[in-house]
């Protein structure tokens, strides 16, 4: 057994034990502690709700406010949402970490509602991209990785089940605000649908000011930058360049689902439905995989939904033509299984991590990823532009992303606990 395998395998009996001993500590539940879930849950509708409606928006926006831009030039747009949404957690953890939510929240929350506000009137390119994209997305990381940390205060051993369910927010967000678009927009016009949208967001908002409180002492020693001295940690890098490739590869499905049904011949109405109904598939899949992983292991579950989300892409996207029914099909199946990535993804970090330090590691480690988020889907939309506006090697991009993202989980795991299937890691 290798060097790393023997630390690993020994640093998992150590994490098994630890979350025994700091079970007594940890209140897992509680009036108290459910209401954080509960103020998470509000905190993640606007954020990740916009990111899991990229798809309508960008089957919406190429079709009118910028219609005649290529598809390359318009994924620079929605990448650059994600990009901006991930970048700036490395700022984000430490000052939740530093002085709790409410330097992070109440800000994010005012730029959220004022960034769907300003999108509402937007009509030329860069426009929409500094609403949207730039605001929208900045203010969207702090209603995003303070909130999952602060849900790390007040749960150990069920941490990936209450994180689960307070990011099921985002397939609920995923599956309201294109309902919104899809049946306000063409009764009232695009612009009053997106400030109905901030309305339920700032409601949600305020809830989330009142709701969210830490319970572990303020950590002062907390720097608002990438933690490069941490990813020294063997375990933590390896960790860190799962979550990257994994979140790299949601977001192509995530975002050209609908345009790819638009460009089969479905309807505009059931083509933007798509996007409801993978997030109806999401939000199951928020909740459910978390439940496991606390009993079969967090690495363990990614792999497995990682895999699964490679073969459905694959199997299943790249095979379907014009069949509306295995479009379908894989929209519900590939928003349940890629559910976890959100979910898990900070759990994953979380258990290669001090409590104390949770913020800071996720921030830095969404700050790397948010470069495969800025790049992905601009990256996909050239590849679809060079197949002449096609779609099959933009599908076969996005299923080899994830068969890479399943063998980094794998060998991340093996790095942390050792190469034995019977290790819960």
């Amino acid at each position: 057994m290798s060097k790393y395998a023997k630390d690993g395998q020994a640093a998992a009996e150590a994490s098994d034990q630890s979350l025994v001993l700091e079970d007594e500590k940890y209140p897992e539940g509680g009036l108290r502690g459910w209401l954080v879930v509960l103020g998470a849950w509000c905190a993640m509708i606007p954020s990740m709700g916009l990111l899991n409606s990229l798809g309508i928006l960008h089957a919406w926006t190429s079709t009118h406010q910028l219609h005649g831009y290529s598809e390359s030039s318009i994924g620079w747009i929605f990448g650059a949402y994600g990009f901006f949404l991930f970048v700036a957690s490395a700022q984000a953890g430490p000052i939740f970490d530093a002085y709790g939510p409410f330097y992070v929240i109440v800000p994010g929350s005012i730029g959220i509602v004022t960034s769907l506000i300003c999108f509402s009137f937007s009509e030329e390119y860069y426009q929409i991209f500094l609403s949207f994209s730039v605001l929208g997305g900045l203010s969207a990381c702090t209603l995003f990785t303070p909130p999952v940390s602060c849900v790390g205060h007040w749960f150990n051993v069920r941490r990936a089940y209450a994180t689960g369910i307070a990011c099921t927010a985002g397939g609920v967000g995923g599956v309201v605000f294109p309902l919104i678009i899809l049946f306000a927009a063409p009764k009232v016009g695009f612009p009053w649908a997106i400030r109905i949208i901030a309305l339920l967001s700032a409601v949600l908002c305020i809830c989330a000011c009142i709701l969210l409180k830490p319970r572990l002492p303020q950590n002062k020693a907390a720097g608002a930058s990438i933690s490069f001295e941490a990813l020294k940690d063997i375990r933590y890098a390896a960790t860190t360049v799962a979550v990257f490739f994994v979140e790299f590869a949601i977001f192509i499905p995530l975002t050209y689902i609908s345009s790819y049904a638009v460009h089969v011949g479905t309807n505009d109405t059931l083509s933007y439905a798509l996007i409801v109904f993978l997030n109806l598939g999401a939000v199951p899949g928020r909740f459910l995989p978390g439940l496991f992983a606390d009993k079969l292991g967090r690495f363990n579950v990614m792999v497995l939904t990682s895999l699964i989300c490679a073969v459905l892409t694959l199997g299943v996207w790249l095979t379907a033509g014009e069949n509306i029914t295995a479009i379908i099909c894989y929209a519900v199946l590939f928003g349940f299984w890629s559910g976890a990535a959100i979910s898990l993804g900070p759990v994953c970090i979380s258990q290669v991590c001090e409590t104390k330090d949770y913020g800071k590691r996720s921030g830095t480690t969404f700050t790397i990823v948010s470069i495969g988020t800025l790049t992905g889907i601009p990256i996909a939309g050239a590849i679809q532009q060079r197949d002449g506006g096609k779609f099959d090697w933009l599908i076969v991009f996005g299923g080899l992303l994830y068969v890479v993202a399943t063998v980094a989980f794998i060998i991340a795991r093996g790095i942390c606990a050792g190469w034995s299937l019977r290790v819960k890691f």
